[in-house]
């Protein structure tokens, strides 16, 4: 049972939440699909990105939704995409400007500012499924249980 109830506003339970006011369920779902498709960023580098920060913040409806990430660890980029963006879940305050100039070897400076973009607007998501408690049961659309990850 999530913390209070969905609305009838929105297509996902999470919209649902947000729906409660649907000017800001509007926003939002304009924000998130901007962020997807009007990247410079490939999807599956932002998707990867997405898995690894559900585990950091404990979003059990977006951990079941994919799964952990799955990439192969020679793939530099976006090795040090998810660290970045585990780092900013975990304490954006130790940010560096060593890890802006690690972040400026592989990407542009739109590009990184559309993933600083991007790892804000996840966040806030993660954030908000954990704290309203939207579980994997609401994931209808889930490729794995949780007991399983």
């Amino acid at each position: 049972m999530t913390r209070i109830s969905l609305s009838k506003n929105g297509n996902t339970p999470f919209e649902k939440i947000i729906g409660h006011n649907t000017e800001i369920l509007t926003k939002w779902c304009d924000l998130e699909e901007t962020l997807w498709q009007n990247s410079s960023l490939n999807k599956n580098l932002l998707e990867q990105i997405r898995r690894a920060m559900a585990f950091e913040a404990g979003c059990e409806y977006c951990m079941v939704k994919s799964g952990r990430p799955d990439f192969n660890e020679s793939e530099i980029k976006i090795s040090v995409a998810i660290s970045f963006a585990e780092l900013f879940c975990k304490d954006h305050h130790s940010i560096l400007d060593g890890h802006f100039s690690l972040l400026k070897e592989y990407f542009s400076e739109k590009e990184i500012l559309e993933l600083c973009t991007f790892i804000s607007f996840v966040n806030a998501s993660q954030k908000l499924g954990k704290v309203f408690h939207l579980t994997e049961d609401f994931q209808k659309n889930a490729v794995v249980k949780l007991k399983d990850l």
